[in-house]
């Protein structure tokens, strides 16, 4: 794989330089994103050995910080990775650069790229791009089905099946305690996304205006997608709240018979023994298709001197190719953000790739003014309701009233 990525890759003109150059590239820790990485920085260094890659990653709760730290006193990566919802605060915070016209032509990266990808360009330039893109889709757990008499290769399509089958999924014990759940819930990871985008979307609504000034769930369709979602704890009980501490650990673990997730726990399900699952596209609701694609990106920072900037430049092209880009998506499973290496026949058509690549075709990439803390009126919108009792409308209401905030201040800056 290694040599073909460096055969293969003919846009990046090689020149021996008279001078070497070490570059730091950070990113946050997740097994199969780092050894992907060290694959692609090891085939780097072979077409270009004048130049090193120093990888450093660090846990995610702990990253934003130590990148805004390190870059404000002139230290840290000279390329560094970063949730597209974070491109306000990054370039507020003057972190990042702009990407050369040059080397990085605007034309090309709209034409070649999913759509999604222009949300990395603020005032006329593009400051970021992706090696890989991500959507959501429904795994769910074969045996638990075959345990439960449901068919093990038939996954709900439809919300409605969706709840019919946790109903029958969820497992108690003597006491009444569930030992496992229908259906993964943790409003602070992907259901926050599943709520704001697909679920208010499918129940006819929007979750903002179009220029994503105006928060526009707090009508029929807001109500009605988060009482599907809260119904799901506090009516029909199929699950409970970051179960086993997270959704995914618990699907791994065979305690869980269905998650909402990114392709990118794909790996982590693979490596997982005598764990049989399927993948399929997001349940439909009234005949509604409806799905979220977020993405992680990389930048060069407002730190690099011109001798790296020039290295940066080089590392940033290959690791943003078409083949880095198919590399991702067999060692990672995170989509390729390319259409043509995403559309290729063997990608569409993967039994577990597929779906999540069909569903970039109608996915909605929310413009977040600040990701964290619009992340944050979800979770609160929804503890308000478990855990006083308040209504879900009027919970709904306050929700809706935080996030115009966070929008209105964002509008400010």
């Amino acid at each position: 794989m290694l040599k073909s990525i460096i055969t293969i890759i003919t846009t990046v003109v090689l020149t021996c330089s008279s001078w070497a150059v070490e570059i730091d590239y950070w990113q946050y820790s997740y097994k199969s994103r780092i050894d992907a990485m060290d694959r692609l920085i090891q085939a780097f260094e072979a077409m270009y050995p004048d130049i090193t890659v120093k990888h450093s990653n660090f846990p995610y709760a702990q990253f934003r910080t130590k990148v805004a730290a390190a870059v404000s006193a002139g230290e840290g990566p000279d390329v560094v990775q970063l949730y597209y919802g974070w491109l306000k605060d990054y370039r507020r915070a003057k972190i990042l650069k702009p990407l050369s016209p040059k080397l990085f032509p605007i034309n090309e990266i709209e034409a070649e790229y999913f759509p999604l990808v222009r949300l990395m360009k603020q005032d006329g330039d593009y400051y970021a791009l992706p090696t890989a893109v991500r959507s959501l889709a429904l795994f769910w757990n074969k045996s638990l089905f075959e345990d439960a008499g449901l068919d093990p290769e038939v996954p709900p399509k439809t919300l409605d099946q969706l709840l019919e089958m946790a109903k029958k999924l969820v497992k108690r014990d003597k006491a009444g305690n569930i030992i496992q759940v229908g259906l993964t819930m943790g409003p602070i990871n992907q259901d926050h996304n599943w709520w704001r985008e697909v679920l208010v979307r499918q129940f006819g609504g929007t979750p903002y205006d179009k220029n994503t000034s105006k928060v526009n769930y707090f009508n029929d369709a807001g109500i009605k997608a988060f009482e599907y979602y809260v119904s799901l704890l506090t009516k029909h009980k199929v699950s409970v709240v970051d179960f086993m501490d997270k959704g995914e650990i618990a699907f791994k673990a065979g305690r869980a018979a269905m998650h909402i997730d990114g392709s990118f726990v794909l790996s982590t399900f693979d490596r997982t023994r005598r764990l049989d699952y399927g993948v399929t596209e997001l349940p439909v609701h009234n005949g509604i298709k409806a799905n979220f694609s977020s993405y992680w990106v990389n930048g060069i920072t407002t730190k690099v001197n011109k001798k790296k900037q020039i290295a940066a430049e080089k590392f940033l092209k290959f690791i943003t190719s078409e083949p880095a880009q198919q590399l991702w998506l067999d060692e990672v499973g995170e989509l390729p953000s390319r259409r043509a290496v995403a559309l290729r026949e063997k990608n569409l058509k993967h039994p577990k790739y597929g779906p999540f690549i069909r569903g970039l075709e109608y996915a909605v990439t929310t413009d977040f003014k600040s990701e964290i803390a619009q992340r944050k009126t979800f979770v609160d919108m929804f503890d308000r309701v478990v855990l006083t009792n308040m209504g879900v409308i009027e919970s709904l209401r306050i929700g809706a009233m935080e996030d115009q905030n966070i929008i209105n201040e964002g509008l400010k800056r």
